[in-house]
């Protein structure tokens, strides 16, 4: 967890973007990437160097090769302990002229396959911060932000990624922190996963996946195998905007993974087909309702489900990537839980009868604002190709431990939000956040590597009218596989006490007699 004094920082150097004028947050954020990512490559090299001088041998790889560039300048200017110190004037030509073009060319190769992923997405990177002012100022900002650790690191640049969101531009990129974490915990990744997320934007779903290994399993990288599993073939994005690409890369960068499998590809496409069962984990909130090149589209996608909707293409997909055995946890909107076409129907069937659908959470609709004020559902699933499914998990979320209006104000301090709380929760803030709950109950439900064995007997025999409960397959069948919860709660009606008619008969004409008897006494007195 980062500080105030951090968060001022990184707020200033945001700030100094804005009035430098630059003011889309995602070009921001994409020039501070870049200079992190020279930054890091300068500790590379120092540790290399240190390295060199402790065995007394020469440097076993050079980040920034001996001798000067084709322009006569020396490598040595282009690491950031050097540059830093700079005139304004002379920093922004070395980094404009000479650091970028050799971002853009020549990194890659001087790197060797070490970080080739990182050095793969600054191909084309652009340098667009206009003054050397603003350059100079920026590059002390940062130079002023401890990055050494790497938690603070993840935690920086978490936070940066944060005010993305909260600038009111491409948000949509960003999945609600808790949300994700909620997803990992229910799916509880193991050391020998292979993690896949198709629409991976910044990465959120894999940076967290991660973090839950380092914290549930301390040992994994301790274990040579592990280590190399979890460093080169573990994690696994796509995305086809490159600027999102960067970003991600960059996240898990900080987040302490060597060499990531984030790469440009258009998930839905026919190009790209051929990547069935390769993954024992998918986590996902894929893009609804967007743009799509039906020709081009997958053909084993279309004979799965023959449709437009990227939502339930997306849904295909995921089922076509896990491994027999793998499980998913994906966000999709309310509509493919009870739309009423042939598609729909088609993939719901599949989720229910072919293959084993463990949970339907209901999210509040405004999980999403300000961005968007659609209703969505984490579906819970395990791919059997033999189905499985017995009974369906519902659960109703109603808060998430933020306001649901565009604000998204946090409703409990911060030890006590998300599912996984630092301080346990009253019955009273259960209310403002159900996601430690949610945990509570699918842990007692479902055997899980941190669940023990059993089914949970209260869980399964828990009556409609509960927040969550159970819902055998005979009765989502004879819905038309109808996965809205709203389809099989129960409503409460309060039992209201009715007197006997004959009570309130007496009651009336007892009233009836002191009106009768009041008209004549006031007959009496005007008389």
């Amino acid at each position: 967890m980062i500080t105030g004094e951090i968060k001022n920082q990184i707020d200033r150097i945001w700030d100094a973007f804005w009035s430098g004028g630059i003011s889309n947050p995602l070009e921001v954020i994409e020039q501070i990437t870049y200079l992190l990512f020279i930054r890091r490559l300068d500790d590379l090299h120092t540790l290399e160097e240190n390295k060199a001088n402790r065995l007394k041998k020469p440097m076993a790889r050079r980040i920034f090769p001996q001798g000067n560039d084709a322009k006569g300048r020396s490598y040595e200017d282009y690491r950031w302990s050097r540059f830093k110190h700079f005139a304004p004037g002379e920093m922004f030509t070395v980094v404009g002229e000479h650091v970028f073009p050799y971002l853009r060319a020549d990194l890659a190769r001087q790197l060797g396959n070490g970080d080739s992923t990182y050095a793969h997405h600054m191909k084309d990177a652009r340098f667009t911060i206009p003054t050397p002012a603003l350059l100079a100022k920026v590059v002390d900002m940062l130079d002023h932000v401890p990055m050494e650790d790497r938690d603070t690191k993840g935690d920086v640049y978490e936070y940066m990624l944060g005010k993305i969101a909260t600038a009111g531009q491409n948000g949509q990129f960003r999945t609600p922190r808790h949300i994700i974490r909620l997803m990992v915990e229910l799916t509880a990744p193991q050391p020998t996963d292979v993690i896949c997320d198709p629409a991976c934007g910044t990465a959120g779903f894999l940076v967290a996946a991660g973090e839950y290994l380092r914290d549930r399993h301390p040992n994994l990288l301790h274990d040579r195998t592990l280590n190399e599993h979890f460093h080169h073939r573990m994690f696994h994005g796509f995305d086809f905007d490159n600027t999102m690409l960067r970003i991600g890369s960059m996240n898990m960068l900080l987040h302490g993974v060597e060499n990531p499998d984030i790469r440009y590809r258009d998930s839905l496409a026919q190009d790209h087909a051929g990547e069935e069962e390769k993954y024992t984990l998918v986590l996902a909130n894929p893009p609804f309702a967007g743009s799509l090149d039906y020709e081009n589209t997958a053909r084993d996608l279309l004979q799965i489900v023959k449709t437009k909707k990227t939502e339930l293409l997306f849904l295909a997909l995921f089922l076509r990537l896990l491994k027999p055995g793998g499980r998913g946890a994906v966000i999709v909107p309310d509509g493919v839980l009870f739309g009423s076409s042939t598609a729909h129907k088609t993939l719901r069937k599949i989720l229910v009868e072919d293959q084993k659908l463990d949970a339907v959470i209901s999210l509040p609709g405004g999980v999403f604002k300000p961005y968007a004020g659609v209703s969505t559902a984490i579906l819970v699933f395990t791919k059997t190709n033999s189905g499985g499914t017995d009974s369906v998990w519902f659960y109703d979320v109603e808060a998430d431990g933020w306001s649901l209006d565009d604000k998204r104000t946090p409703l409990l301090p911060e030890d006590k939000l998300g599912p996984v709380p630092k301080t346990p929760l009253t019955a009273e803030e259960h209310a403002k956040n159900n996601l430690p709950d949610v945990l509570a109950r699918w842990r007692s439900l479902a055997p899980s590597p941190l669940a023990g064995e059993g089914r949970g007997e209260g869980e399964m025999n828990r009556p409609r009218t509960a927040q969550s409960f159970c819902v055998p397959k005979a009765d989502i069948a004879a819905q038309g596989y109808d996965l809205s919860i709203n389809r099989y709660k129960e409503v409460v009606h309060e039992a209201v006490e009715h007197r006997p008619p004959k009570e309130i008969l007496a009651e009336l004409w007892k009233l009836e007699e002191e009106i009768q008897r009041g008209m004549k006494e006031l007959e009496g007195m005007l008389g």
